[in-house]
């Protein structure tokens, strides 16, 4: 805790709570792998060394483990291709997956893929971040760590 505290990075991009704690709605998950959140960070701005633009994640809602993987654009193949090699060859195929409402997540493609493997794909609410909160929350710790890192590189 000491080293958090004098850490200059972690002091510069450190979590800053804004409103007071609400009551949660936890999304219950039976075993792991089973339930998975999944979102799209970016426009990241100024892109990296490899011209990557955005980072395009998914967390478990039992376990909390994260995968995410860099991309220069989002489209539905890359999702496609994400959830295949990353998720349902490493996992198993998952039962439910929770994303929000961007267009990567919506089309003929996507939809073939849930009903070839019988996947529950939710959309959250449009404009409530907090409908797909564990994949939200996983955004921000992951920037807070890219933050840091790249602070350090300096």
């Amino acid at each position: 805790m000491n080293i958090a505290k004098h850490c200059h990075q972690c002091q510069t991009h450190g979590v800053v709570l804004h409103q007071p704690p609400n009551v949660l709605h936890p999304m219950i998950a039976s075993w792991p792998f089973e339930s998975w959140g999944t979102d799209i960070i970016g426009p990241i701005d100024p892109p990296s060394a490899r011209g990557y633009h955005f980072i395009l994640d998914a967390i478990d809602y039992f376990s909390k483990w994260a995968e995410a993987i860099p991309l220069r654009n989002v489209t539905s193949h890359h999702v496609l291709k994400f959830f295949r090699d990353h998720i349902v060859y490493r996992f198993g195929v998952p039962r439910r997956i929770i994303s929000d409402n961007g267009s990567a997540f919506k089309s003929t493609k996507i939809n073939s893929f849930v009903r070839r493997h019988n996947i529950d794909w939710r959309y959250s609410t449009i404009y409530y971040h907090r409908a797909n909160g564990l994949a939200e929350a996983f955004n921000k710790t992951l920037v807070q760590i890219i933050k840091k890192t790249l602070d350090d590189n300096k």
